[in-house]
């Protein structure tokens, strides 16, 4: 795909845009193309000593309804994605973590969103004295059993995409 330098941003909201350009497929068809521009999230696996989970229900007013899911946030501009994952952890959980594993990335939305979001598991949780949610962020902390949380995703209760792929990554890495 051979991208033009005739962009055209239709609408920014916070730190994310709607960009709409003229691009050559691989194929050699012209076609316009309009995708949301997102500086990345990082999203996070907050692993308790006792093998606890620790996740938010979270408000989500674009479903209009609460959704069981990890923390996890936007990059800020220039942050590192680690650095990310931990301000994340702390301010949706009030949890710091001593270690961080990188999962690798996910591509959540790739027809028409360039997101990249980064996975980590954390462990060696503490309590913090932060806690500060977003001004349109609705939280409640929650710990949950791993064998819990797999049955709402089996019962379609967590329909989290980034949780879900997120637990599956940690399991098949074995680090739950």
């Amino acid at each position: 795909m051979t991208l033009s330098s005739s962009k055209k941003t239709i609408h920014t909201w916070k730190s994310i845009s709607l960009v709409e350009e003229p691009i050559t497929l691989p194929n050699g068809k012209e076609i316009t193309h309009t995708t949301i521009v997102h500086p990345g999230a990082a999203v996070i696996l907050p692993v308790c000593e006792d093998g606890q989970i620790v996740m938010v229900n979270q408000f989500r007013p674009s479903l209009n309804k609460w959704l069981l899911e990890l923390p996890a946030g936007t990059l800020e501009s220039s942050e590192d994605v680690e650095a990310c994952a931990k301000r994340e952890l702390e301010e949706e959980t009030g949890f710091s973590a001593q270690e961080f594993f990188s999962l690798g990335q996910v591509t959540p939305l790739a027809g028409f969103c360039d997101e990249i979001q980064y996975l980590y598991v954390a462990k060696g949780l503490c309590k913090t004295c932060r806690y500060e949610c977003d001004d349109d962020e609705v939280i409640e902390v929650v710990r949950i059993s791993i064998e819990a949380l797999e049955q709402k995703i089996i019962n379609g209760e967590i329909t989290d995409a980034k949780t879900i792929a997120c637990i599956s990554k940690a399991k098949l890495c074995g680090y739950i």
